[in-house]
């Protein structure tokens, strides 16, 4: 009987060089690993000066082992593989002076608050990006964490003069 397919995430650290990211997807595909989706914080780096990636995908326990370890041995940094955490999905829009306020820092503040990823984020500036811009944001979290993820993100937007629109949850008028 063949074992069941799961969602994980790893979280990588890349040099900045041309073919890095290529480099470390290959291990994935080559395993049979159905990637979901890839955060490249290109603009960010990590201490020890690397670019972080966190990748999320879809393999048996056996292919994810597998692939953990193609990746060690083709010299891919995996600072951390695992099951996936997160199982539960929401919008979050912000609105304001996003790009003069580091729209990267705050995805990354955002990422720090808690048990939460930025799987997607849309970014519309029409008038320029130093005008008032909006990003919708493709958050997962762990279940029953929503609340803890919005109290985090009001907090932010309060700090940086940024406004919210949320989602209505259960029992809100």
């Amino acid at each position: 009987m063949s074992e069941a397919v799961q969602a994980y995430t790893v979280r990588l650290e890349l040099v900045d060089e041309p073919g890095e990211l290529l480099r470390a997807l290959e291990p994935i595909s080559e395993n049979g690993g159905n990637l979901l989706s890839v955060l490249h914080e290109r603009g960010n780096l990590t201490p020890r000066g690397r670019i972080p990636i966190e990748v999320d995908l879809e393999a048996t326990p056996e292919r994810f082992d597998a692939i953990v370890e193609s990746l060690r041995d083709a010299g891919v940094n995996v600072v951390q593989a695992g099951a996936e955490r997160y199982s539960e999905e929401l919008v979050v829009i912000l609105s304001g002076h996003l790009v003069e306020t580091d729209l990267s820092e705050t995805l990354t503040r955002i990422q720090g608050s808690g048990e939460v990823s930025v799987t997607d984020v849309s970014l519309s500036a029409p008038g320029g990006t130093g005008d008032v811009s909006s990003a919708r944001l493709r958050l997962a979290t762990e279940s029953g964490g929503i609340d803890g993820v919005l109290d985090a993100i009001d907090d932010l937007a309060e700090e940086k003069g940024l406004r919210v629109i949320t989602p209505l949850t259960e029992g809100e008028a």
